[in-house]
């Protein structure tokens, strides 16, 4: 990887590995194209109030001071402007601002930066790119689309160049329902104390549950035996109802989970799993929640999750219920980087280096490089007439796979040859029909057998 960003949480990448990036930035792309899921782009700064108006989190908001110090110094606070620390809130923003312009269901995926006041370490970054599709009804969204987004997202992963990954998936109906049936009424605080558990694990769990929500320690055991339940398949219906509890939202939850795992272990068996843990600690969640992990990689923490949010977005007794995931693309790339799990097989998308014979032949050589590059062949000329050595050098320097040379007959006609300075052979070209082989046209991003 580069070297240590001199700016803590701030990653830039060298050449080599801002094409990875590239690489799993236009392959995500592509996937959600393919599922007819439009692009767009919001505004970087949203008002603290709209960034807020959902609950608090735990994550430092930036805010722009001296920007807000020239527009309005005496604002309140919820006026004051903010960078996003995620895509989710700004586009249900979006969505209600643009209501009158969108086909419903509303199809979007965004990839754009954002900005959280964390602290830096492994996986986690101040600035860092995230890669959003939601899907946006108008009043009612069917919930095969749960479905659908899960399948997109597992398409979408076993695209990119990462190790093996579990996609485990929840229902926040099921859980309050299930909490709500034992007698735990307070349910958004047993979500968030069960979403500590991989953290502080069941004991520490189980004494949160007692001391500050109340439960008795059978309630506290109930809560945690369903938090215990994983399975692959539909199995896991059986498993929640043979701890006896009761409750028509438990009921709606298992139903809607079920579909989900059901579909997922038909088409991408293994990838989806049902795991009744996640919780997800946004209050904006409704319904499916999910959380990603690699195989192996379990301590990097999620790297796509998501939800089902039915009240997030709203405009008067206008409703939008939508269903989203995230991914953290900037962590993908740190540990594809860091672990060195893919490479490039150049450092620039350059393809063919069009050196010159003497001074004289550089507009020459421009046309021979403006000929490849009229065919989609990425040419750059050389800008001095050095010994060809030299030139071959500095192809070989930069990661150039062919080299160029045009020579002048007695009778003024040109010829051109041109020369792999992998295997030293070279052959007769002409700049209107030579195309180098699929594999060199364009920079390869590869697994490197690490996975």
């Amino acid at each position: 990887m580069a070297r240590k960003a001199s700016l803590s949480g701030f990653p830039e990448w060298l050449p080599q590995e801002r094409l990875v990036e590239l690489h799993v930035l236009d392959t995500l792309r592509r996937t959600f194209e393919l599922h007819g899921f439009s692009s767009i782009e919001t505004r970087a700064v949203e008002t603290i109030g709209q960034l807020l108006r959902k609950g608090e989190i735990d994550k430092e908001v930036y805010g722009l001071h001296r920007l807000q110090a020239e527009e309005d110094p005496g604002a309140p606070d919820q006026d004051k402007l903010a960078l996003h620390f995620d895509l989710t809130v700004p586009f249900a923003r979006y969505v209600v601002e643009n209501a009158g312009y969108l086909a419903f269901p509303f199809r979007r995926y965004q990839i754009q930066k954002v900005w959280r006041g964390e602290r830096p370490q492994e996986g986690r970054a101040r600035e860092f790119t995230q890669a959003d599709i939601d899907v946006v009804g108008d009043g009612e969204l069917p919930f095969r689309y749960d479905v659908e987004l899960a399948l997109v997202i597992a398409e979408a992963l076993s695209a990119l160049p990462i190790p093996d990954f579990r996609i485990r998936v929840n229902n926040r109906k099921l859980a309050e329902g299930f909490y709500r049936g034992i007698g735990l009424t307070d349910t958004a605080g047993v979500l968030r104390s069960i979403d500590k558990l991989e953290k502080v694990g069941p004991d520490k769990v189980a004494e949160l549950l007692q001391e500050e929500l109340g439960a008795t320690p059978e309630q506290a055991k109930a809560a945690l035996q369903l938090a215990g339940i994983r399975t692959e398949d539909t199995s896991f219906v059986a498993q929640v109802r043979a701890l006896g509890v009761e409750d028509e939202l438990l009921e709606a939850g298992l139903a809607e989970l079920e579909q989900v795992i059901g579909e997922a272990a038909r088409r991408v068996p293994g990838k989806v799993i049902a795991d009744l843990s996640i919780a997800r600690g946004l209050d904006y969640y409704t319904g499916t929640v999910y959380e990603t992990v690699l195989v192996g990689h379990e301590h990097l923490g999620s790297i796509c999750s998501g939800g089902r949010y039915d009240a997030l977005a709203a405009k008067g007794n206008r409703k939008f219920p939508g269903v989203g995931l995230s991914i953290g693309v900037t962590r993908l790339v740190m540990r594809i980087l860091g672990q060195e799990l893919a490479t490039a097989s150049r450092q620039v998308p350059t393809a063919v280096l069009v050196t010159l014979a003497n001074d004289e032949s550089w507009s020459e050589a421009q046309d021979v490089a403006t000929e490849l590059r009229s065919r989609g062949i990425s040419a750059e000329v050389a800008a001095k007439a050095e010994k060809f050595g030299k030139q071959i050098k500095y192809a070989d320097r930069r990661g150039i796979p062919f080299v160029w040379f045009t020579t002048e007959g007695a009778d003024g006609s040109l010829a051109h040859e041109v020369k792999d300075i992998r295997s030293g052979e070279q052959v007769p070209a002409d700049p209107r029909a030579w195309t180098p082989p699929a594999e060199d046209l364009l920079p390869q991003v590869t697994a490197t057998g690490r996975i």
